[in-house]
């Protein structure tokens, strides 16, 4: 029985779909065509429709103000190269001027998305370098705008956890095709991470975790030189599941020199 005292406030929506592209880490953003922050660049989202489950509303506000499809079937693997999970919760109190709102944030991750196209509650849609969404411009502005709502933090969090659990997990393959060169692959770290990885020590570290990749046999031409060997996921691993041991730990952090 729900008390009568339990309050009543409805429910969101919002998708952090993250890709990698042009060699960086890229984040769906759309502009929004109604108030509140009308104008404003915002993660897609919105309100969850009466007996609608949380992922089907999180997939039809992506399709409805993007045209972005989310990716169906029943998860990573052959033929299903993306990644879904729930990121965490938000709200309800203090995050949109029109009252209390419970937001439920979800991490969309692929190799590559169809083109954006604007509609429902966006004006436009656009894929932006993830690094212009976070990082202050001149005079402390954000150089895409700060983000409606609380999106600066929810974009925040779904790209610390994307580069988190690409650490301790095979969850980079999410940005890859079913086949990929370690090069490819390494790309694909370098992108998310936002730094720069010797390529022999990581083709050492890729190739030698158990469990993690698995070589085809095959070859692809990547320019001048030997053809690079192609390799996969290793048969029956879940990315988002697995633990890498060891990890494939992140560079640490380059101190800003002294001013």
């Amino acid at each position: 029985m729900i008390p009568d005292s339990a309050a009543a406030f409805p429910v969101t929506v919002d998708v952090v779909a993250l890709t990698v592209r042009d060699g960086a880490l890229q984040v769906l953003l759309v502009d929004r065509l109604l108030e509140p922050f009308r104008g404003t660049r915002a993660l897609p989202g919105g309100f969850v429709l009466p007996d609608e489950s949380l992922e089907d509303a999180a997939a039809r506000e992506l399709a409805e103000e993007t045209g972005v499809v989310a990716p169906s079937g029943n998860g990573p693997g052959p033929g299903h190269p993306w990644h879904l999970e729930q990121l965490r919760t938000y709200g309800p109190q203090g995050r949109d001027p029109r009252g209390p709102v419970l937001s439920v944030a979800y991490l969309l991750l692929a190799p590559a998305f169809g083109l954006p196209a604007p509609g429902g509650d966006a004006a436009e849609a656009a894929w932006f370098p993830v690094p212009d969404a976070e990082e202050p411009g001149p005079a402390g502005t954000a150089p895409l705008g700060a983000l409606a709502f609380d999106h600066d933090r929810i974009l925040a969090d779904g790209v610390e956890r994307a580069r988190a659990k690409l650490e301790y997990s095979p969850l980079a393959t999410a940005f890859c095709a079913d086949e990929f060169t370690i090069g490819e692959l390494r790309a694909v770290y370098e992108a998310v991470w936002g730094t720069h990885l010797d390529a022999r020590n990581f083709h050492r570290k890729a190739t030698g975790t158990p469990g993690f990749l698995e070589a085809t046999g095959r070859l692809r031409a990547e320019g001048p030189g030997r053809p690079a060997e192609l390799y996969r996921l290793a048969p029956s691993v879940d990315p988002a599941a697995a633990v890498l041991h060891p990890p494939l730990l992140r560079p640490p952090a380059t101190p800003a020199p002294p001013t």
